[in-house]
């Protein structure tokens, strides 16, 4: 490789029982680059997502982290350069908002260590950019899904991970908090000092906010390059294996089930 890479796969195989959802997969990912992942329910993208982030094993092939295998990283070295958003999370534990939104910062304490005044600044600046300023005193479990949702992205915000892996990051989400939210996070990535990988099931979404694109088919094959190369009527129509056409208004793309 020319440049170094933050994240990598390797001749990377996924399966799911007897179903290949990749297959000899070499990708990686760079300063600023905002990636999509797309394809049907069951596609994988879950699954891969959660190989990225080192907690489900490929069947064959590695991924490296900053240019190391994954494997030779502790946990805590893991979370403190990549952060991974759960599609769903069930919070059976009680407490505030600020108390979870917190437990962002343990991959930066020391074992034992309390939560300084630096943690809990950083905690309520991340509070602040989704929205929940004033639900910091909230107990968790008074909140809607949407709040959740927002309370969960202000989490990984509080980690300051250099890699931000999320799962349906809008899930929950009206239209003014997902675009609210996808600006602040791909903001973050264009200023270069991180990357983001987000699995979406809205194209249009991908289409706005992203540069990459990694489309998961359902015999297991994988197109990946720019959106501006991909996101096309054509392509999309194979992959949801359903006719979607493309509108052109403003300089804006949309696409549209046909």
């Amino acid at each position: 490789m020319s440049e170094s890479s933050w994240l990598s796969t390797h001749g990377l195989r996924l399966t799911a029982g007897e179903r290949t959802l990749c297959r000899d997969l070499n990708w990686r990912l760079q300063s600023g680059e905002c990636w999509a992942i797309l394809g049907l329910n069951g596609a994988g993208k879950t699954t891969l997502l959660h190989t990225l982030a080192g907690i489900h094993h490929p069947d064959q092939g590695e991924v490296r982290l900053l240019d190391q295998a994954m494997q030779t990283y502790s946990r805590r070295q893991v979370a403190q350069q990549l952060g991974l958003l759960l599609q769903e999370s069930d919070m059976v534990f009680p407490g505030s908002v600020l108390e979870h939104v917190l437990i962002g910062r343990h991959p930066h304490l020391d074992h034992w260590q309390w939560e300084r005044e630096d943690d809990y600044r950083i905690a309520q600046h991340a509070l602040a950019s989704v929205g929940l300023s004033d639900f910091a005193k909230r107990d968790i479990h008074t909140l809607s899904g949407g709040e959740r949702q927002r309370m969960a992205i202000a989490t990984v915000l509080a980690q300051q991970p250099r890699i931000f892996l999320l799962d349906e990051p809008v899930n929950h989400l009206d239209w003014h908090h997902q675009h609210q939210l996808l600006a602040i996070l791909t903001g973050l990535s264009h200023s270069g000092t991180c990357a983001l990988v987000m699995a979406l099931h809205d194209v249009n979404l991908a289409a706005r906010y992203c540069d990459h694109v990694l489309m998961m088919f359902a015999n297991g094959e994988v197109k990946m390059g720019s959106c501006e190369t991909l996101l096309r009527a054509d392509t999309l129509s194979t992959l949801y294996g359903y006719d979607i056409e493309q509108i052109n208004a403003d300089g804006r793309t949309v696409f549209i089930p046909a």
